[in-house]
């Protein structure tokens, strides 16, 4: 039997993130890793907002961590051409395979203690039992996401609220090629060409071009019979001869369903996607992921009985984002290109919403966007109307519900069911 203050299992960027924090508040550390630990995580590259990196106090990125930044972000609504282009936004292109071993050297100088190819069998109260035999801690972490043993339970999503992603770094073959590509769809090289919609409303093929490389990301929700994210990324590559073999990269089901409403029971803690901590407006878990283990560390570091501190600390500071993102998930979904043409021409779809979304925070949208829309473009749609309103009243709701999330764990099942109730 292994003893420590902490298990955190599934060290990717959120446990590893957790095991660093955690050990640095002085509380002893034991975290367990399925593969090996230079397997561990996302191994692709992901954006997230260089906010995010301060509110979970890790340094932002340098190179070759940091793949890109900062350039255009052509927005097309469909194919094209219609499009909103956003520029000199703060979303940072991050190599999660740098990400990862930094985070887990951190850990370790930290002092927490890292295993590797260990396989959770269960749990017995604070006894996590694995392959490796049976480690004990004042609190158990699961961090291993979707794939990971369910330490509280399993709650797979449905199959409407998983986004199958898929992103690969290739080889360019034809630099020539890729110019006339960006050129047909006024674009500069180095720039991203983001197609939306192409396989209901919450779709996206992103495509950009960086010394010599081609970056490529998928994403849909195909349990409505679309493609998934990984045929969308095949197909696109199959129509352009430009582009190479892969280089790294891979493909992941996200869960971007509301979080759990509880995200600790007694001592054991969720962490990450297996909370279900994440951006849903485009699919996004590191950033959040991040901020919640910075959140857990502080939690317990003040060696509290109960766990509930640490859900209502991370519903006060960043829920009301995440439940915002999940409101304008939900509208977005059902939207078509012909729709994103309507908003485009009312005003409600610009450089400042498309900002404020790609940088994982709440899009302006409620009675002061509304009243500076354009409505002659929204009369002969009244059913996208409709839709934009709900919009708008949900999407500050959402904030102000994340703000009286309960200090007693007592009361969470009241506040859940008026959640339901208010943002359907």
């Amino acid at each position: 039997m292994q003893d420590a203050d902490v298990i955190v299992v599934g060290l990717g960027t959120a446990g590893a993130a957790l095991a660093h924090h955690a050990a640095r508040q002085g509380l002893s550390v034991i975290g367990l890793e399925r593969r090996a630990l230079d397997q561990a995580g996302a191994r692709w590259i992901n954006g997230v907002a260089r906010w995010m990196f301060a509110e979970a106090a890790i340094d932002a990125p340098e190179a070759p961590e940091l793949a890109g930044g900062g350039h255009a972000f052509h927005m097309l609504l469909g194919r094209g051409p219609e499009r909103v282009v956003v520029r000199d936004h703060e979303v940072l292109e991050v190599d999660m395979r740098h990400l990862v071993a930094r985070l887990q050297r951190l850990a370790r100088e930290s002092g927490a203690e890292l295993q590797e190819g260990v396989t959770v069998l269960g749990l017995e109260g604070q006894t996590v039992v694995t392959s490796s035999g049976r480690f004990r801690g004042r609190t158990v972490v699961d961090a291993s996401g979707l794939a990971g043993p369910g330490l509280l339970g399993r709650t797979r999503p449905r199959a409407s609220d998983l986004c199958v992603a898929a992103q690969e770094v290739r080889e360019l073959v034809d630099e020539r090629g890729a110019e006339e590509f960006f050129g047909a769809h006024d674009a500069r090289m180095g720039e991203t060409v983001c197609f939306t919609a192409v396989a209901g409303g919450y779709s996206i093929v992103n495509v950009r071009v960086s010394e010599g490389t081609v970056s490529l990301l998928t994403g849909s929700i195909p349990g409505d019979g679309r493609p998934s994210g990984r045929k969308l990324l095949d197909d696109f590559v199959r129509e352009q001869p430009w582009i190479g073999r892969t280089l790294f990269g891979g493909a992941r089901s996200i869960p971007i369903d509301r979080p759990r409403v509880r995200l600790a029971e007694g001592r054991v803690a969720l962490l990450g996607d297996s909370a279900s901590q994440v951006f849903g407006a485009h699919g996004s878990g590191i950033g959040p992921g991040l901020v919640a283990a910075r959140l857990l560390a502080e939690v317990l570091a003040g060696e509290p009985e109960e766990l509930h501190e640490y859900s209502a600390r991370w519903f006060h500071e960043y829920g009301g984002t995440v439940l915002a993102a999940d409101v304008l998930r939900r509208f977005s979904e059902s939207l078509t290109p012909e729709d994103l043409r309507v908003l485009l021409d009312t005003g409600l779809m610009n450089e400042v919403t498309a900002r404020a979304t790609m940088e994982q925070r709440t899009p302006p949208i409620g009675v002061a966007l509304l009243a500076q829309t354009r409505w002659r473009a929204l009369v002969a749609r009244p059913d996208l109307a409709a839709r934009v309103g709900r919009l708008a009243t949900r999407t500050p709701a959402a904030r102000l519900l994340a703000k009286s999330y309960p200090r007693s764990a007592r009361r969470v099942g009241a506040w859940s069911r008026a959640a339901a109730s208010l943002l359907g």
